[in-house]
């Protein structure tokens, strides 16, 4: 018989030599990615030494995760393994990149400890488009931008303001852009950071508002609190003469307050981290230490 013959492979003996099972290898058959060369005259399928090479490619390249479709265009000529290869890379990349978003929703889930309705919006959020995350900030923007009073470098600023995901984003990335998502579309929120936006901004023709340098004093700050220096201490108050002067302290209180209320540092960090910028510390203690210390220094 044909299929005694030693050249000419079963496809029983090429699953031998191959080491795959009979019945992927019928199935890769049936697909066209390992034909046989012959049939015996009982019409059995038969196979040859280059059938075993074939074999070895169609393995290779369905554990690099090609699909059989592509492995069969390879085989048939009609692209090369390098086009192939291409074309996987970017799927994969995408993949990665989904992968990267999951594991950072369900972290977060993890840790807040989130209901399934608090997750399907975390997910939604995470897997907004480039265009729809810009839609969220556009709209924000709007609202705590929108209408100021401010000179013209300043506007452009403003319009100019962006923040996004990078195309590759890490986990910390996604899940701050996570919060972040929620917080700017929290009416509230826009809310009390138009105020504070209000009381800080430059208007036209007129100096820097009292409160708009209080976010530039808190290495000051945190070094006092690093003595041991409490708002309520003689040496704050000594602290604070040096640093507004004869600023109208009501007026800086009242700009660091609506900051505080607004949640601005929380903010500001969120964006910091979206953005890759590094581990941003969260400074609302030393805005809260210099609330007390104005607010102690006023009564005094």
């Amino acid at each position: 018989m044909d299929d005694d013959r030693p050249d000419v492979l079963t496809i029983g003996r090429l699953a031998r030599r191959t080491g795959l099972s009979v019945r992927t290898l019928r199935f890769w058959s049936d697909e066209g990615a390992v034909p046989p060369v012959a049939r015996s005259a009982s019409g059995y399928r038969l196979y040859d030494a280059g059938s075993v090479a074939r074999v070895e490619l169609v393995r290779t390249l369905r554990e690099l995760g090609l699909g059989l479709d592509e492995v069969c265009r390879v085989l048939s000529g009609r692209t090369t393994v390098a086009e192939a290869a291409d074309a996987h890379v970017a799927a994969l990349d995408a993949q990665i990149r989904s992968l990267k978003v999951s594991r950072a929703v369900l972290s977060t889930v993890a840790t807040r400890g989130s209901t399934a309705e608090e997750t399907a919006l975390m997910n939604r959020l995470a897997r907004l488009s480039a265009a729809e995350r810009k839609q969220v900030v556009d709209e924000f923007k709007e609202e705590v931008f929108g209408g100021l009073d401010v000179e013209p470098p300043v506007r452009a600023r403003f319009r100019a303001y962006s923040v996004d995901l990078p195309d590759d984003p890490t986990p910390e990335q996604v899940d701050a852009w996570i919060e972040l998502a929620e917080l700017v579309r929290d009416p509230g929120f826009r809310a009390r950071l138009r105020t504070w936006m209000e009381l800080n901004t430059p208007v036209p023709g007129q100096g820097r508002p009292p409160g708009a340098s209080i976010w530039w004093v808190v290495q000051t700050v945190a070094a006092a609190r690093k003595r041991g220096v409490v708002p309520e201490d003689p040496e704050a108050g000594d602290m604070l003469s040096g640093l507004f002067g004869n600023t109208d302290r009501a007026a800086v209180l009242r700009s660091l307050e609506a900051g505080i209320e607004a949640g601005a540092e929380r903010y500001r960090t969120l964006v910091a981290r979206v953005r890759g910028q590094g581990a941003s510390p969260d400074e609302t203690e030393e805005l809260e230490w210099l609330a007390r210390a104005l607010r102690t220094a006023d009564r005094a």
